[in-house]
């Protein structure tokens, strides 16, 4: 079954590093078949260490499948009975290994030199810490390495910290979702597209070398394949608000189309727009 709506579903940012891990995928495969021969598409990966209480939980679940386990220390047990202890100083220590995927256009003919990086930003992306400091790291790596940069915005959540300074956006741009195109060869100066929650995604323009023509990359053929392939329409529940809630100019347009696409019957109600777990009946 297809999503409800027409481009982005707000109701995705609920399951956002399934989503965002298949996206990179299928972004890969789609480029992969449209490139030059001496040109390939390959997925790498940052890493970093959140802190514990920097996590946003509504973003980021739990997932086992996903995070690496580790072994938690046991809690000691004091046995010094009435013997005074020496207060110890409490550092709180990072303890989660977290990722940023992204793609890379290699040219192999130059020794794999990067032609282009393909960004799909990440809450950590957005929020202050250290996945936000390497993100803007690697911007500014690839603006003075005179390397294409693509970034695609698709959270509503979160600051603007894409190449383009928000202040030179006029408002016409500045919509729910943002996709800035950095051309290395075009001098500082940076392409946005519009992608407003009510309309289809584009397809946006991949600038690759000099002499190249720019390749496509249709956004909301990856989105509806992610939404089809990881079947979250099983886990949604529409009766509810998505996560973070929409203005209420766009809660309205939703809903109406919600109703009349018969995926949200009787009062809407506030929540994560995750599906409740099944209550067990009692026997008896």
């Amino acid at each position: 079954m297809a999503s409800p709506f027409p481009g982005m579903d707000p109701y995705l940012e609920r399951f956002w590093r399934d989503f965002h891990a298949s996206l990179i995928v299928y972004a890969r495969d789609q480029l992969q078949g449209v490139l030059p021969r001496d040109l390939r598409a390959r997925i790498d990966e940052r890493l970093f260490l959140e802190l514990p209480d920097t996590r946003d939980r509504s973003t980021y679940p739990d997932i086992a499948i996903v995070e690496r386990p580790r072994e938690r220390a046991r809690k000691a047990v004091s046995t010094l009975g009435e013997i005074a202890v020496a207060e110890p100083l409490r550092i709180r220590v990072p303890d989660e290994e977290a990722t940023q995927g992204y793609i890379e256009i290699i040219d192999i003919a130059s020794g794999r030199r990067v032609v282009t990086a393909i960004e799909v930003l990440s809450p950590s992306n957005k929020v202050p810490g250290p996945g936000k400091d390497l993100y803007q790291q690697k911007q500014q790596e690839c603006l003075k390495g005179r390397v294409n940069l693509v970034e695609i915005d698709l959270l509503r959540s979160g600051p603007w910290v894409l190449s383009v300074p928000e202040d030179s956006v006029p408002e016409s741009h500045r919509t729910t979702y943002r996709v800035c195109v950095f051309r290395a060869r075009a001098g500082w100066l940076g392409e946005v597209y519009r992608v407003p929650l009510r309309e289809r995604l584009p397809v946006i323009g991949i600038p690759l070398r000099a002499n190249d023509p720019d390749v496509p990359l249709d956004l909301q053929a990856l989105v509806d394949q992610c939404y089809r392939n990881g079947a979250y329409q099983e886990d949604i529940d529409y009766q509810r608000e998505p996560n973070p809630p929409l203005s209420e100019e766009d809660a309205r347009w939703a809903d109406a189309l919600l109703r009349k696409q018969r995926r949200r019957m009787g009062k809407r109600q506030a929540g994560n727009g995750e599906t409740p777990p099944r209550k067990r009946r009692r026997k008896g």
